[in-house]
């Protein structure tokens, strides 16, 4: 079933991990790290994306509400709605970090910081 850009609404874990993260201005900001499901709601928590390290070095890792990643195929990746300066003062963490209470802080501060309406509501 096609989404309302066209693309499908069903999608592999294993294909969206590793793919690139584009920012509105086009800038690549990093890429798919891993996705943070929610067992009990059968819903995608947060996708963990990773930017800002050299060599795996001071890299951070961002929650981002899963609905605000846009694939696109011009690109071959994600597009979010968000400038580089909005992503950099974004919630981030480590990866452990981010799944702490079973990811349900880092899902909120995501939530509230981009300003989506909550799925769990």
């Amino acid at each position: 079933m096609p989404t309302t850009s066209g693309h499908t609404t069903a999608i592999r874990a294993s294909r969206a991990i590793g793919t690139d993260v584009y920012n509105v201005d086009g800038q690549k900001i990093g890429k798919v790290e891993d996705i943070v499901l929610d067992k009990l709601d059968n819903s995608i928590m947060f996708a963990v994306v990773g930017f800002g390290g050299f060599l795996g070095m001071g890299e951070k890792y961002h929650p981002l509400p899963w609905g605000t990643l846009d694939y696109s195929e011009d690109t071959g990746g994600y597009i979010v709605p968000y400038t580089r300066e909005e992503l950099e003062a974004a919630p981030a963490d480590t990866i452990s970090e981010l799944t702490i209470d079973d990811g349900e802080r880092a899902r909120q501060e995501a939530y509230d910081y981009y300003k989506v309406q909550p799925y769990w509501h």
